[in-house]
């Protein structure tokens, strides 16, 4: 019976350790809501262009109420192309909202850029 009693209450903890941990969807549902206004095309790295590099690099940006970005962080792509995408997302503008916002988004490479 204790042992019963004991794997009860442990898979009673696990329950709740999920469901403390697991992200909550509303919060994820709201990032990338933000109607972009105002896009620049990236710049290609002189770099990546001699190594005929491309692809992605998904960054998020972090938008104040106005719509300018205040901050961008790097979530994936190739290192040449980080810190191009970065300095592409900075100028960017979103549609003004009542709060800040979390835009994730990903700025595309290719060497015909």
């Amino acid at each position: 019976m204790k042992t019963l009693f004991r794997q009860g209450v442990v898979g009673t903890l696990l329950l709740a350790s999920l469901i403390l941990f697991v992200p909550n969807h509303s919060q994820c549902q709201e990032a990338g809501k933000r109607r972009l206004v105002s896009q620049s095309a990236p710049i290609y790295p002189a770099l990546a262009r001699s190594m005929t590099l491309q692809g992605a690099v998904k960054v998020e940006a972090v938008v104040a109420s106005d719509g300018s970005v205040k901050t961008v962080d790097i979530k994936g792509g190739h290192p040449v192309l980080a810190q191009a995408a970065v300095n592409t997302v900075r100028h960017w503008r979103w549609e003004p909202a009542a709060g800040e916002s979390h835009e994730v988004v990903e700025v595309k490479f290719s060497p015909e850029q």
